[in-house]
């Protein structure tokens, strides 16, 4: 049952995220062409401010959802309830804290800008606001997701959100083509984000209609106070994520120009939308681990960890050249050459993307196996490092220091946080033999992606569309047909490998 509610997830994560990336791409085309890239980077500018706020959140989903999985193992309604409720009364604070904390940042706004670089007319304020609220409504009536998560019913809420993204967006272009009004634009997505809510709670009543139960009892003592302890665990992991994959906009927009912010938000875009996709393959499993961190043993535990740990390599080195061979033409047929940033941005933007999906499948035992509180202070010192670190490096050497600083401070979580509280914590594995797998690994990548680089340069069309062609084939064909000819042998590749062969037979 796992394995099938792990590949329901994953199926409609893809279908989902593919559909995101094919209207998020045609959006962001029409938006450039009728409003402009400096809009399109307000837009990221306030995305990022936004998602600061979501630190208020401080993991509360997390840790909650992680206390759902023993009572949805052992069919617990009351404690589910009581859980549930509690989920419910916690949101309603957030909502009004951020509330409270949003509107105190207003007049302190222009301080992340660089106003000398704005040419065009907008009201950062109105802009901010309608941002804010739209965050605020998020809050409401979203907390019945958890349950279906922890139950791996993923599925249904990414069905929901399909609909969602294709009925959002439909609105979006016709306002963007037929009226040209920036902040009836986000007023859309305010409105469909109260209806996306409304109808995961309509959807999850009926699947546990206890749900709507008024005999709740009041959440067990020890329930609470490992949520509590979490929770403020789980807050320095929120500040520390912030930081250091939130902050760049704002170093940018400082540093560099709103318009800046404008022309990376097109690479964020490609390679946000790479991660969304193959990103769900790994993150999809995290509840079906979770049941299995409860019901198994170790050595079992190990042995799926070593086999989710290798796709996420072969995801994150196919995906990685892909994205570096691919997105300097694609960018010129989809918004034109003038788009382009320099290729050594491109460089670190690809190598920082690998790290950050090679965490995957560490984050999802952490998070599984509800790893908050023993590592609550190294996100902390992740971030001071990328901020320290990316603003020295984007006054040296522009833009690709900003994300150079995210890549050096990462290493804190691969030499230190993964090994001891992954390897060491739940497996009882050695330091070394992790050492031994992550740098072959990244050798590998590093070997694979230079190659196939340097092969996609060869051949040069004088048609730019047969250079994408071309380039497609190349990052498609070269890095698997190298993996599979490396890794025939590994048992994990054989399992994989028998998956599918049953799939077929199906």
């Amino acid at each position: 049952m796992r394995i099938k509610n792990s590949l329901r997830n994953v199926y409609t994560s893809i279908l989902s995220n593919v559909l995101n990336i094919f209207i998020g791409l045609l959006s962001q085309a029409i938006f450039i062409k009728i409003l402009g890239s400096e809009y399109l980077g307000f837009n990221s500018f306030f995305s990022n401010i936004i998602s600061m706020l979501s630190i208020v959140e401080m993991g509360i989903g997390s840790a909650i959802i992680y206390n759902l999985y023993n009572p949805i193992a052992n069919n617990n309604i009351e404690d589910i309830k009581s859980l549930m409720i509690f989920y419910k009364k916690s949101y309603r604070i957030i909502a009004i804290i951020i509330s409270i904390i949003g509107i105190s940042i207003i007049p302190i706004l222009p301080f992340f800008i660089n106003i000398n670089s704005v040419t065009v007319n907008i009201n950062i304020y109105l802009v901010y606001i309608l941002f804010l609220v739209d965050t605020i409504f998020s809050y409401f009536l979203s907390y019945k997701r958890s349950i279906l998560y922890a139950n791996q019913k993923n599925y249904i809420i990414n069905l929901i959100h399909i609909l969602y993204t294709v009925f959002m967006n439909l609105f979006q272009l016709l306002i963007l083509i037929f009226i040209k009004d920036y902040y009836l634009y986000l007023l859309v997505k305010i409105f469909m984000r109260i209806v996306e809510n409304i109808a995961i709670t309509i959807v999850a009543n009926r699947i546990y209609p206890y749900l709507k139960e008024k005999n709740i009892n009041k959440l067990d003592k020890k329930i609470e106070y490992d949520i509590l302890k979490k929770v403020k665990a789980l807050f320095c992991h929120k500040v520390g994520t912030f930081i250091v994959l939130g902050s760049d906009n704002i170093i940018i927009s400082k540093f560099l120009g709103i318009n800046i912010v404008g022309l990376y938000s097109n690479y964020y875009l490609i390679i946000n939308s790479v991660q969304n996709i193959f990103g769900q393959i790994i993150q999809s499993t995290t509840a079906s681990i979770g049941n299995m961190l409860v019901t198994d043993k170790k050595e079992k535990q190990y042995t799926i960890f070593k086999r989710i740990r290798f796709l996420n390599f072969w995801i994150s080195t196919f995906t990685s050249i892909s994205i570096l061979v691919i997105t300097e033409s694609f960018i010129t047929i989809w918004i034109g050459k003038k788009y382009i940033l320099p290729t050594s941005v491109l460089i670190v933007l690809v190598i920082n993307y690998y790290f950050n999906s090679s965490r995957a499948t560490y984050n999802s035992f952490k998070d599984a196996a509800g790893i908050y509180y023993e590592d609550r202070y190294i996100p902390l010192v992740e971030s001071f490092i990328n901020i320290l670190v990316s603003i020295f490096l984007v006054k040296k050497i522009g833009l690709p220091g900003v994300f150079i600083g995210t890549i050096i401070s990462g290493l804190v979580l691969w030499c230190y946080s993964y090994p001891i509280y992954v390897y060491k914590k739940l497996f009882n594995k050695k330091y070394f033999d992790y050492i031994k797998e992550t740098l072959e690994y990244l050798l590998l990548f590093l070997l694979l992606g230079t190659f196939t680089y340097i092969l996609s340069n060869i051949i040069n069309f004088n048609n730019i569309y047969f250079n994408l062609i071309y380039d497609v084939l190349i990052a498609f064909l070269i890095p698997n047909l190298i993996m599979i000819l490396l890794f025939y042998k590994n048992d994990n590749f054989k399992f994989y490998l028998r998956i599918l062969k049953s799939k077929n037979k199906d």
